[in-house]
């Protein structure tokens, strides 16, 4: 795919910076256009028109299936137009900001594509941050306000308070609206006008800001583009998935998390196929639905599978799956088989990251699997096996060498919200320098083999080990500590800490897991803590994690 002349590199591209606004009274939409998009033409594109169109072309389809309660398209354009109505009043508009903190019900694309057809910007809000953390978000990305889902009120509110955030709900009953002052949505889109059509944009205006682990262990907000949302949509359709406008998706996978928005929400969508939402997965619960539903696609990280096949031993029911979609984390091929053999539907495994809106390369469903790999890049995407030892510059490697995973093509973010610096140490030489280690073979098929980075997965999560290590050093107690993760069948990682008293404190692993537990979120807080005398250390002082692993793994 060309670039005009005239247009700046997107890998050059200065990130969108951080609105400085964060008074808590509506502001006036912002209208201004983006620089960077100058000259580019004027075409627009915008990831609402998913729904919106699916909803002008089969308004009686279910779109989504929750809680017993069917929605069609129809329905679901007209409340979150609604929606965007009600936003529109408070003075959201195109390039602004708005931050939700929603799990996966309804709500969830009813706000999202509110957001995006008034030109606005989604910030969507992992449901397992902590306080701390959500007004990080809430601060790093200038959102105008907060959407919160009633159940998350009790953390989301001093986080909003704190960034000087106002918030509006939306699943709260009213009795509780009128006893905590807040304002519910609802309300608001039921006297606001609603919007009757769509904001225009710029195809590479911002359209998402997905908050990811960075080399300093603080969440930054990698910057996703209408193209890339869209185009990564087009691409599944087209090639990679073999989905109708029959087929009933399985929609477990967290959708603040861009492999459920692209890969189940937003495909789903734009093919008019059915989508079963669970707020929170459990097996039991999921085999259950999808057997009553007739689900026929499984989409799910690798301890989904594993959970699923635990509560298949107990449950006779099977769903008439087609086949089923893995990423996040390596899948065990003996899981992958097993899964196979219970379901009787093929397993297709794909690979990608927040900052390449998600998918680089994938087990096309319309070709044999290939188990332990994670298929070939997608159209319109170039995968390369670089130098991971050289960093200035990407040194292509010949097939079959170990070495760092390099993307470039359609699919690659705008970059990290006002981090430059950031932006330009993984933008090198036009390609995106991923942080995986893999190989590539003479036909183009990817192997991912390890993390060059420390970053580590555990249930599908990546959990950046420096940032729970800032943690943990703040309990009084602990004087030095390191986190690493060890091998576990259901999760792919748990995470572990060796910890270092300070001079004169007695010091208690549980103590330090009850600390670290009420500060970060649950994916994050490790374990399992060893009190030791003192951390393995090199030559240069650096923490030598690899002893760490030798010393407490359990073979060991």
């Amino acid at each position: 795919m060309s670039t005009p002349q005239s247009s700046p590199p997107l890998e050059s591209s200065p990130p969108l910076e951080p609105s400085p606004h964060l008074d808590p009274s509506p502001p006036a939409a912002q209208t201004a256009p983006d620089p960077t998009l100058a000259g580019l033409g004027h075409g627009s594109l915008s990831v609402a028109s998913i729904l919106a169109e699916q909803a002008r072309r089969t308004p009686d389809r279910t779109a989504v299936v929750w809680a017993g309660t069917s929605t069609t398209y129809r329905d679901l354009w007209a409340q979150a137009c609604g929606y965007a109505g009600a936003l529109r009043a408070r003075g959201i508009g195109p390039g602004d900001r708005v931050a939700m903190l929603v799990p996966n019900v309804p709500d969830f694309p009813r706000v999202y594509y509110a957001v995006l057809a008034l030109g606005a910007v989604v910030v969507p809000v992992h449901l397992l941050f902590k306080a701390e953390e959500i007004e990080h978000v809430l601060r790093d990305s200038g959102a105008r306000v907060l959407v919160v889902a009633a159940p998350l009120l009790p953390v989301a509110a001093p986080a909003a308070a704190a960034a000087r955030v106002p918030i509006v709900s939306v699943l709260l009953p009213e009795a509780l609206a009128a006893q905590s002052g807040v304002p519910r949505l609802e309300d608001e889109a039921s006297v606001a006008e609603p919007i009757s059509r769509l904001e225009p944009v710029n195809p590479l205006a911002a359209a998402t800001v997905l908050y990811t682990s960075g080399t300093t262990g603080r969440p930054k907000g990698a910057v996703g583009s209408h193209l890339a949302l869209v185009e990564q949509v087009h691409v599944a359709l087209i090639d990679t998935f073999d989905m109708t406008a029959d087929d009933v998706v399985f929609g477990g996978l967290p959708l603040f998390h861009s492999f459920g928005q692209s890969s189940v929400m937003n495909t789903a969508f734009r093919r008019g196929a059915t989508v079963l939402l669970i707020p929170r997965f459990d097996p039991v619960e999921a085999l259950d639905l999808m057997v009553r539903h007739g689900a026929t696609v499984f989409t799910a990280v690798p301890t989904m599978y594993v959970a699923l096949l635990a509560a298949a031993a107990e449950h006779p029911g099977r769903p008439p799956l087609r086949y089923a979609v893995s990423g996040g984390s390596a899948l065990p091929v003996a899981v992958l088989e097993q899964f196979e053999a219970t379901f009787g539907a093929s397993v297709h495994e794909g690979y990608g990251l927040t900052e390449t809106s998600p998918t680089v390369s994938f087990n096309y469903v319309t070709e044999p699997p290939r188990p332990g790999t994670v298929g070939r890049a997608l159209w319109g995407v170039d995968v390369a096996i670089a130098d991971a030892a050289v960093e200035d510059s990407v040194e292509l490697l010949p097939p079959g060498v170990v070495g760092e995973v390099v993307v470039r093509g359609h699919n690659l973010f705008k970059g990290y919200l006002g981090r430059p610096e950031d932006t330009a140490a993984v933008m090198v030489d036009g390609w995106f320098r991923t942080g995986d280690l893999g190989t590539q073979d003479a036909e183009g098929i990817l192997t991912i083999v390890d993390r060059k980075k420390d970053m580590l997965v555990r249930s599908g999560y990546n959990v950046y080990p420096s940032e729970v290590e800032q943690i943990l050093v703040r309990h009084p107690g602990v004087a030095i500590a390191a986190v690493f993760g060890l091998p576990d069948a259901a999760r792919g990682q748990e995470i572990h800490a060796a910890v270092v008293a300070s001079p004169g404190a007695s010091l208690d692993g549980e103590d330090v897991v009850a600390f670290a537990k009420e500060r970060i979120a649950a994916y994050k807080y490790p374990r399992h803590v060893h009190v030791v005398d003192a951390l393995p250390v090199g030559a240069s002082g650096k923490v030598l994690k690899r002893e760490l692993v030798a010393t407490f793994t359990p073979e060991a």
